[in-house]
């Protein structure tokens, strides 16, 4: 197989495009640098479609790997003919390989091979050749009955032999592949109670079927998931009849033929003992696998816009972790995320001090200037919400809230993170600092946390946790880059996600930074311990310094742009200290397309690295997540008694899962906009409409107080 053709085929890439690619990831390039600095060599392919390829690429390659292994294998046991060997090597999956392996694939002992070792294989071999023998039925058996090897009768001698068909049968890889699309394409998925006296989350499907070829991958997941706590009973329900008569129809040739009849009942045997089973376990894997793909991207999907949340600067916040009988604990952070006080208030139940509280709470605000407070969505929240709310009304200043994802703050804040950081803190105190500070700067918080603890997922302990682990990170790694990182304060937990930095080099440059004092230019990364000339290549563009030695380092342009970029600026009558003040904003509108052309040849560089070299210039130290939707702040707090359908509220998007989106209205519990109301036209999926984290206008549709259900609209909003 021709990789680059086929890469290029499937992508609908040029062929410059995917051989650049290729040759960029197999030098050890990672993704966001060949993305942001590599475009004229990939045609600027963006980061998410350069993953997709590199995915496929290892597949291909494993495929190829793979192939190479089976020709060899069958090849030691002098069976590969030509005509298989061709078939090996144009099979485009590894499903097919294996199929196409599986006769020769050594196996377990099965009822085939204790008949082949009592000598019944050339019996097998009459009856599947179908000859025309003349005599009598037994006299064909006869010479195969074999007391030594326990071969006593003819039935038994035909028995053995109808075994060993069944398993020819069952490993013929044309006719697995029809029965598989068939299944596929005609079969039902039907699960049953285990108990239907038990009442469970799974009651929808305690009498269910749907066909295979159209049930949506949350069913899958949410019935593999009743089936694992044996809740349900799962299988799928083929068209058998139909399959058996094809298969009869392929193999029985000759029905004249005295041994038609054993030869019949091989391949009933062969489909319902030995094909039925494999084929439905293979369907089954196929669909969760599909089911467990789709939740990871719809997870990863979820992630980003989490991660890309705008930050808020310039404020000390109040971080608010909500509880009941240990109480609400308080932290308060700077506008630099430094901690400066904390305590622990009990406004609720079973204490309910109210008034005490809130006095403690104001004179943390008076005392400190706080212009924001976060409060955690967890348990407590909404009372929480509601004695902050009326706080607000008696201070003499305006002080706004807002509820912030307290979505693996508990594991945060018993990591070995949070003890390096917080080490004389108490662990419960810890997450309302992390409360606080995710509100300041989301990104740089959330990275502390393991990706699938930040609640945005869809049954992602269920998913392949190593595929999880892998596509989670891709996104943070994608995320972190693209914010660029400030080297002078960033945490090891977020210097690791930078392109080419490793754990271990992260924990480096903090004890550089920490010995050596704070870094004055980019250059000085070269004598951190372990930071080589590669991964300086790598890492260098995405590291910020701000009032550093020269303001390109506070910029994405790379270190290996610079000569370049200076000569731009002289070129246009600018210099290095002008990027500092800030005075090339009209950079843009002194170049138009000729000039564009004429400074490409001029300074030797490609268009697209000059057009990014412009827009940096243009705004020095730009922060992309400026551009997504601010958090929704409040004054006061709706309760759920107080909705009523037809009422428009402003939310904000907690999650997006295949059936809709869940919206936080500012009451206890978030309401679900189902896809169905997501827009007035037909929407295929929820991500294509609504991401994590934006805000939106909702309509209610209905109030179910008494189970806690909001459904919401966004028709016509």
């Amino acid at each position: 197989m021709n990789i680059v053709l086929k890469l290029v085929q499937e992508f609908k890439l040029k062929k410059f495009q995917v051989e650049n690619t290729i040759n960029l990831i197999d030098e050890g390039n990672t993704i966001p640098f060949i993305a942001r600095y590599r475009k004229e060599q990939t045609g600027e392919l963006s980061d998410v479609i350069l993953r997709e390829l590199s995915e496929r690429l290892t597949y291909l390659r494993n495929l190829e790997n793979r192939k190479e292994e089976v020709i060899r294998l069958i090849d030691e046991q002098e069976k590969l003919t030509d005509e298989l060997k061709e078939e090996i090597v144009k099979a485009e999956t590894l499903q097919r390989v294996e199929d196409l392996y599986r006769p020769y694939k050594q196996k377990r002992r099965t009822r085939a091979t204790k008949a082949k070792e009592k000598g019944l294989e050339p019996l097998a071999n009459i009856i599947l050749t179908q000859e025309v023998i003349e005599g009598d039925i037994d006299e064909i058996a006869k010479p195969f009955i074999n007391e030594e090897k326990e071969v006593f009768t003819t039935e038994e001698a035909y028995q053995g032999a109808m075994d060993i068909i069944a398993e020819i049968i069952s490993d013929d890889a044309e006719y697995r592949d029809i029965i598989r699309k068939i299944t596929f394409t005609e079969g039902i998925l039907i699960t049953k109670a285990v108990d239907e006296e038990v009442k469970s989350v799974y009651e929808m499907y305690y009498d269910y079927k749907e066909p295979v070829k159209v049930i949506a991958n949350h069913r899958i997941l949410a019935i593999n998931r009743g089936e694992k706590e044996k809740v349900l009973r799962v299988k799928v329900d083929s068209p058998d009849e139909e399959i058996v008569n094809l298969l009869k129809s392929k193999v029985i040739t000759n029905k004249e033929a005295v041994t038609t009849e054993y030869l019949s009942n091989s391949i009933e045997d062969s489909y319902k003992r030995l094909i039925s089973p494999s084929i439905e376990r293979e369907i089954r894997n196929s669909l969760t696998e599909k089911a467990e793909e789709d939740g990871i991207k719809v997870f990863a999907k979820n992630l980003n816009p989490l991660l890309m949340q705008p930050p808020i600067k310039g404020k000390v916040v109040m971080g608010f972790d909500p509880a009941y009988r240990t109480g609400c604990k308080i932290a308060v952070v700077d506008e630099t995320g430094k901690l400066l006080d904390f305590t622990t208030v009990y406004p609720t139940a079973p204490q309910n001090k109210v008034e005490e509280s809130k006095k403690e709470l104001i004179e943390l605000i008076n005392k400190y200037d706080i212009d924001m407070i976060a409060i955690g969505n967890g348990t407590a929240s909404r009372e929480s919400e509601m004695i902050v709310a009326d706080m607000i009304k008696e201070l003499d200043k305006k002080v706004y809230y807002t509820i912030v994802s307290e979505a693996g703050a508990s594991v945060y804040s018993a990591s070995k993170v949070a003890n390096e950081e917080y080490p004389d803190i108490n662990v419960s105190i810890r997450g309302a600092i992390s409360i606080a500070k995710r509100l300041q700067d989301p990104l740089a918080e959330l990275v502390k946390i393991d990706p699938k603890h930040v609640g945005v997922g869809q049954y992602q302990h269920d998913l392949n946790q190593g595929k999880l682990d892998e596509a989670l990170s891709a996104v943070v790694e994608d995320s972190v880059n693209s914010v660029g990182v400030d080297l002078n304060t960033a945490s090891a937990s977020l210097l690791k996600y930078v392109s080419g930095i490793s754990k271990s080099v992260a924990n480096n440059i903090v004890k550089y930074r920490e010995e050596k004092g704070r870094f004055n230019n980019r250059q000085e990364l070269l004598s951190v311990k372990r930071l080589g000339g590669s991964t300086f290549v790598q890492c260098a563009g995405f590291l910020r310094i701000s009032d550093g030695d020269t303001s390109l380092d506070n910029t994405s342009v790379h270190p290996e742009s610079y000569e370049v970029t200076l000569r731009l600026i002289n070129n246009l009558g600018f210099n290095e200290k002008d990027i500092r003040e800030g005075k090339l904003k009209s950079i843009e509108g002194m170049i138009d397309n000729d000039n564009l052309e004429k400074l490409v040849n001029e300074l030797e560089v490609g268009l697209p690295t000059l057009k990014d070299i412009i827009k940096e210039l243009k705004k020095p130290g730009r922060d992309p997540r400026d551009e997504m939707p601010k958090p929704v702040f409040r004054t006061d707090v709706l309760k759920m008694e107080d909705l009523k359908p037809d009422m428009v509220l402003t939310g904000t998007v907690r999650n997006v899962v295949d059936f809709g989106a869940f919206v936080d209205i500012g009451v206890k519990q978030d309401g679900l906009v189902h896809i169905s109301h997501l827009s007035n036209k037909y929407v295929k999926r929820p991500m294509d409409v609504v991401s994590v984290g934006d805000v939106v206008s909702v309509r209610i549709l209905d109030v179910d107080v008494e189970r806690g259900r909001i459904s919401l609209s966004m028709k016509e909003v």
